[in-house]
C-alpha cells in the first residue's frame, strides 16, 4: 500500500530503515558517484542523506535533511574532495524522528584521525553499550543505534591502533541487521551482520579504476560498477590501494536474509543473492493465482511493486492484465499540517483509478502487503468510487503478524491488523469482496536463484533470528486485546507513537 505522506499518520506499509553505499576510486569524483549511487537508492529512505570523503589525511562529512537531490547541489559536491567515500539516505527507525543530528554518516574520532560510519539495519543491544561509553566520557550527538558502533569501533581502534578490531569488536558486541559501510581517510571498509539479515553488494569500477559497494546491485548499476558478489554475513571487506581484502570478522551464523526485500523494499530491477528481484515478483504473482483463483474480468497491480506481480497472476490465471491505478511519482512527504480532510484524500496524492478501463469490472487487484489496512481500506473505496463492480484484493506476502525489530517500521504488534483480526474480519473491515494472501510456502517457492535460502520471515512467524530482549519486546509482541487485557482499556492507543 501507498505510504502516508501526512504527518503524524502511520504509513500502511513495512518501511524500510537506510540505503548505504560507498567508494574507493583515486583519481574519480567519488563524492559525485556515491550521490548518484544513492539516488538510485532513494527509494529506501528519504528523511536525510549524507555523504562524507577521506581524501587521505581527514574525512569531510555532508549531510542534512531531504532528499539526495535537496541535500547536494553542485557546490557541495565540489567541496567534497578525495578518493573514498561513503553515503547514506535515512528512514528513521532508531533515534526518533528526522534531525541533524540523526541524519549519517556518523563521525568517530581515533586520536587525530577520523571515521565515518553509515549503517542499514537496526541494532537491539545498544542502550546498555551507550551507557558504559557515556561513563567513559564518550560523548554522543544522536540518540541512533548506528552512533553507538560508531564510537566503539572509534574507542577500541584508539586502543588497539588497528581499525579492524575496532570493527571486529564492534561486531562481537553488537546484536541485530546491519550492513555498514565504513571510510576511513585511506579505505573503505563494508562489513555485515552474521545472520546476513541485511543486503549489501561489491561491484568493481571498469579499467580498474577502484570498487563500490551498495545496499542493492541497482546502486552498483548507476556507477557503471560490475557486481562481483555480496558481502558475506559476518564478513568484513577492505578496499584500499592495495585492492580488495576479505577477512572474516565474526563467525556466520544461520541465514536468515530479509525475504520482505524480495516483496517491497528493493528496486525490480536488483539482484539480491543471486535472485532477481523482479523475476521474483512475476513468481509471486504466479503462485498466488494458483493459490487463491478468482472469477474477474482484470487484473491490476498497486504500482509500483504490485505491478510485476499482477502481472504473474494475470499470465498464470489467464485473467487480463491492466493499467488501472495511476501513480503520481513527484508526491513526496508534506510538511503542511493536514486537515481531516485532507487525510481522507491522503491516497489520491499518490494513486489515481483510470475510470475508463476499470468501470463495470470485477477486478483483481494485487498488492505487496497489509500492514495496518487503513491504505487498503480507503484503495478499495476509491476503486468502488471509479465504478468497479468487484474488487478482490491478493496479497503477495503472508499476512504480517509480527513487529520487525531489524530495521523496519513495525513497533508494535497492536498495530498490525493482521494480529488483531481474522481473515472474514479483515476483507469485512477493508470493504474488498475478496481477499487471500500467499502462503509462507509460496513466498519461499518465488525466490528459487537465491544461492541462501535461509530467510529472516519473522513477521509472518514471530521466529526472531536474533533473541529480542524483554526490555525491547515487553510491550511490542502484546495484540490490542493483550495490549488491554493487561494495561486496561484504552492502553493501546496511549501507548502507541503518534509519529515516527
Amino acid at each position: 500500500m501507498s505510504t502516508s505522506i501526512l504527518p503524524g499518520e502511520r504509513p500502511d506499509r513495512l518501511e524500510e530503515e537506510c540505503a548505504v553505499f560507498g567508494v574507493f576510486a583515486p583519481g574519480e569524483d567519488v563524492a559525485r558517484m556515491t550521490c548518484f549511487g544513492l539516488q538510485a537508492l532513494q527509494h529506501r529512505g528519504q528523511e536525510s542523506a549524507g555523504i562524507a570523503v577521506g581524501d587521505g589525511e581527514t574525512i569531510m562529512v555532508s549531510k542534512d535533511l531531504g532528499l539526495v537531490t535537496q541535500v547536494f547541489d553542485e557546490a557541495s559536491l565540489a567541496a567534497l574532495d578525495g578518493f573514498v567515500a561513503v553515503g547514506h539516505a535515512r528512514y528513521s527507525t532508531s533515534g526518533g524522528a528526522a534531525s541533524w543530528e540523526a541524519a549519517q554518516p556518523h563521525i568517530s574520532a581515533i586520536d587525530d584521525v577520523l571515521i565515518a560510519l553509515a549503517h542499514n539495519g537496526t541494532l537491539i543491544n545498544t542502550n546498555a553499550m551507550r551507557t558504559r561509553l557515556i561513563d567513559e566520557g564518550v560523548q554522543f550527538r544522536s540518540g541512533t543505534d548506528s552512533e553507538v558502533a560508531a564510537k566503539v569501533i572509534g574507542q577500541v581502534t584508539q586502543a588497539t591502533h588497528h581499525l579492524r578490531n575496532g570493527i571486529r569488536r564492534a561486531m562481537e558486541d553488537i546484536e541485530g541487521a546491519y550492513a555498514m559501510v565504513l571510510a576511513s581517510p585511506d579505505s573503505l571498509y563494508a562489513f555485515r551482520d552474521p545472520n546476513g539479515i541485511r543486503p549489501l553488494c561489491i561491484g568493481e569500477l571498469p579499467d580498474g579504476r577502484g570498487w563500490a559497494v551498495s545496499s542493492e546491485t541497482c546502486g552498483l548499476d548507476i556507477v557503471g560498477a560490475q557486481y562481483v558478489r555480496d558481502v558475506e554475513p559476518g564478513e568484513i571487506v577492505r578496499f584500499n590501494r592495495d585492492g580488495m581484502h576479505a577477512e572474516q570478522g565474526v563467525a556466520a551464523r544461520k541465514s536468515a536474509a530479509c525475504i520482505f526485500e524480495y516483496v517491497y523494499f528493493a528496486r525490480p530491477d536488483s539482484v539480491i543473492d543471486g535472485q532477481s528481484v523482479y523475476q521474483a515478483r512475476r513468481n509471486m504473482g504466479r503462485i498466488l493465482a494458483q493459490e487463491a483463483p478468482v472469477e474477474a474480468d482484470l487484473v491490476l497491480g498497486v504500482p509500483d511493486s504490485g505491478v510485476p506481480s499482477a502481472m504473474g497472476y494475470a499470465f498464470e490465471s489467464g485473467i487480463p492484465y491492466a493499467d488501472g491505478i495511476v501513480k503520481n511519482r513527484y508526491v513526496g512527504r508534506t510538511f503542511i499540517e493536514p486537515t481531516q480532510a485532507m487525510r481522507q484524500l491522503g491516497i489520491r496524492l499518490k494513486l489515481n483509478p483510470l475510470r475508463s478501463v476499470i468501470e463495470g469490472k470485477r477486478l483483481v487487484v494485487i498488492d505487496d502487503s497489509i500492514v495496518r489496512g487503513n491504505t487498503s481500506k480507503k484503495l478499495v473505496q476509491m476503486l468502488r468510487d471509479a465504478g468497479a463492480a468487484e474488487v478482490h484484493l491478493r496479497i503477495v506476502s503472508p499476512e504480517v503478524l509480527w513487529p520487525c525489530f531489524y530495521g523496519i517500521d513495525t513497533d508494535t504488534r497492536d498495530q498490525l491488523i493482521a494480529a488483531n483480526m481474522d481473515l472474514d474480519e479483515m476483507n469485512a473491515w477493508i470493504g474488498s469482496d475478496s481477499l487471500a494472501f500467499i502462503s509462507l510456502e509460496g513466498l519461499r517457492a518465488s525466490v528459487p536463484d537465491a544461492r541462501r535460502q535461509g530467510f529472516c520471515d519473522a513477521c509472518f512467524t514471530g521466529d526472531y533470528p536474533v533473541a529480542i530482549p524483554d526490555s525491547v519486546a515487553k510491550k511490542s509482541l502484546l495484540t490490542k486485546k493483550d495490549f488491554e487485557e493487561t494495561y486496561g482499556e484504552g492502553a493501546a492507543d496511549e501507548a502507541r507513537p503518534r509519529t515516527r
